[in-house]
């Protein structure tokens, strides 16, 4: 019956997607409040800053942070609105900032932010892999909240102790070490084509992550107990540990990770856990999405009974943002999405994001969803996360945008040191630590610098909200409220992006070097090899197995790589001895083509498609191309 299901819905995958066709939607200027929403990280940055940076009102700051620990730990980002850098809810921003580029990233680069946004995931990078100097030690805070918040001073005045923190085998932090490992691997698809190098890199800093997260099990909050009081990892770390599994397999193809998220789904919770909330602390609702992509994608394999698990929690998240579950979220009576008084905002962008992917994923395999008040479609998804960011841009009862530099209604008394304390450019006289409580932060006017681009805390559950800096649960701004709208704003900004998001184009992943995971069996290749008179290599793998009713299915990933120097275009393959669904190519009479989303593939370049049958592989050739 599940094979059935499953061919099914292989069989309906289109090659284009035709339920969302390119547009963008009117009324709030997306792609003005994507650039904003990017800026705002340059003002949280760390450390000494770059010759190009555009917020120019902040100065070098924390450069001797990690000296006293003999590590170089300068760089990276505040949290919020204070001078510390806590790696949990750092690490889950790069990870929501990636997932962000990974999926829109071609509207982005057609906004002309693709690099900025690149840039932001980098520079939180570049300190993830100063962090983590040892397989299996990893530093997880800089700085102490209880000694920072006693004092109001921008970062360039830091006089507050810069104690680092780590975690090791003998001090576990599974999730920190697992929030950083989905950090790296997603970044390293962020940076394959542009920067092949540090691609695999962070690929290898995500593999021992992750071994030293599973191995040396424990709450990183037990180590680092300063961090308690600030960011309690109340859900534990096995959201953390499948979380890191699903992003290292989509990263690295290895089926090691499919293999953990099949194995662990049912005792780690990730089937099990029915979730309305989706955030830096509690990642189910995102490893739910995540493997629900995997099942639609036909890579499930004997795990497909467990995956079906996950997809169905990840349809009750879903059923519950658009009031149609069982247990459905609660919302201000504007219709904003309301879990809690301090910081709500950054639940309302996590979900949202979760919404928009999440639609994407089904128009993709132009399916629907079924909840308990009947069928969604996935434009419905899609308007809810609209509805929500049209909210956070003004469209509220207050008319007030919680971005803060959009539009002419914004918070002007941001709850941030950096912000609410004159430039060290422009007076550089030394702000002491009591001294920014007395001057700055009682002071009734608006910021002397404008933390454009900032999401701050947002209304309370009646859609009030009061502009004071005293106000910290309404108006703190924090990274991870950013980090998920980047690709909210960039989906609405620039509409679909015209190709299938289960089967994006993409080069082939470098590979992975494991730092030690059980080893997944090698796949087995069928090269056609390069040659002057044919420069189309084509390589086919099988990349899982099943049995279902008697008979074993075989899942084959099939790539073909431009190896020539010029242009390849007109492309014409010969496939025979197929006996099942295929995609990512266009069919015309005995002959298949370039997808309809792809015209020609650059030198060097390569494409991938996919089929599923029950015996040894089909028969590839080329059957004719041009070079231009």
């Amino acid at each position: 019956m599940y094979m059935e299901k499953l061919m099914r819905l292989i069989e309906m995958t289109p090659l284009l997607l035709l339920l969302f066709l390119p547009f963008a939607f009117a009324g709030h200027d997306y792609n003005q409040a994507l650039s904003k929403s990017i800026l705002f990280f340059e003002a949280q940055r760390s450390g000494y800053l770059p010759h190009n940076q555009r917020v120019t009102w902040r100065a070098n700051s924390g450069l001797n942070d990690g000296k006293a620990s003999g590590v170089d730990l300068v760089g990276g980002y505040y949290d919020a609105g204070d001078n510390v850098k806590f790696g949990l809810p750092m690490a889950f921003t790069i990870t929501m900032m990636s997932w962000s580029i990974i999926e829109y990233g071609k509207q982005m680069g057609a906004n002309g932010e693709l690099g900025h946004a690149m840039e932001a995931v980098k520079w939180g990078t570049d300190y993830l892999i100063k962090a983590h100097p040892e397989p299996y030690v990893l530093y997880g805070e800089v700085g102490d909240g209880n000694s920072d918040h006693y004092c109001w001073q921008r970062p360039e005045d830091m006089t507050t102790d810069r104690h680092a923190y780590k975690i090791d085998p003998s001090n576990p932090g599974s999730d920190l070490a697992g929030e950083t490992a989905a950090a790296m691997a997603a970044a390293s698809i962020v940076f394959r084509r542009s920067n092949p190098a540090y691609s695999t890199e962070l690929l290898r800093h995500a593999h021992q992550l992750f071994e030293f997260a599973d191995k040396y099990r424990g709450k990183y909050d037990s180590s680092i107990t300063v961090a308690q009081k600030y960011y309690r990892s109340i859900s534990g770390y096995n959201d953390e540990l499948l979380w890191a599994a699903a992003w290292l397999y989509q990263a690295s193809n290895n089926e090691y990770y499919l293999n953990y998220l099949g194995k662990n789904g049912d005792s780690m919770g990730g089937t099990g856990w029915a979730m309305t909330e989706f955030g830096w602390d509690v990642k189910y609702a995102g490893v739910q999405t995540l493997v629900a992509k995997f099942l639609m994608q036909g890579k499930a394999g004997l795990h497909a009974p467990v995956f079906e698990r996950y997809h169905q929690k990840a349809e009750y998240f879903m059923c519950s943002l658009i009031g149609k579950g069982g247990r459905n979220i609660q919302k201000t009576p504007g219709g904003l999405i309301f879990r809690q008084r301090w910081n709500n905002m950054q639940f309302v962008t996590s979900a949202s994001f979760l919404a928009t992917v999440y639609s994407d994923y089904l128009a993709s395999s132009r399916g629907n969803f079924k909840c308990a008040a009947g069928n969604v479609a996935p434009s419905e998804l899609l308007s809810f996360a609209k509805s929500q960011v049209d909210y956070i841009l003004g469209d509220n009862p207050r008319a007030t945008s919680y971005m803060v530099g959009y539009g002419n209604n914004f918070p002007r008394q941001v709850h941030h040191r950096a912000s609410s304390i004159v430039s060290f450019k422009v007076d550089p006289k030394f702000v002491a630590c009591r001294q920014g409580y007395g001057t700055w932060y009682s002071r009734k006017a608006s910021d002397p610098n404008v933390l454009t681009g900032a999401i701050v805390g947002g209304p309370d559950a009646y859609d009030s909200f009061a502009d004071e800096r005293d106000n910290y649960e309404q108006t703190e701004p924090a990274t991870y409220n950013n980090a998920p709208l980047l690709g909210i704003l960039a989906r609405l900004g620039g509409g679909h992006g015209g190709y299938n998001q289960l089967l994006p184009v993409v080069v082939p992943a470098p590979n992975p070097v494991v730092a030690k995971p059980k080893p997944a069996p090698k796949p087995k290749f069928t090269p056609t090899p390069a040659t002057s008179s044919n420069p189309i290599t084509i390589e086919q793998k099988m990349t899982t197995s099943w049995n279902a009713k008697g008979k074993t299915y075989y899942r084959y990933s099939t790539i073909v790589t431009n190896k020539s120097y010029k242009t390849l275009k007109d492309l014409k393959l010969s496939i025979s001895k197929l006996y099942g669904p295929l995609w990512g190519l266009s069919k015309s009479g005995n002959s298949y083509g370039f997808p309809p989303w792809l015209n020609s593939l650059p030198a060097g370049k390569s494409i991938e498609f996919v089929y599923i049958h029950s015996t040894s592989p089909a028969d590839v050739s080329v059957s004719s191309y041009n070079l231009a």
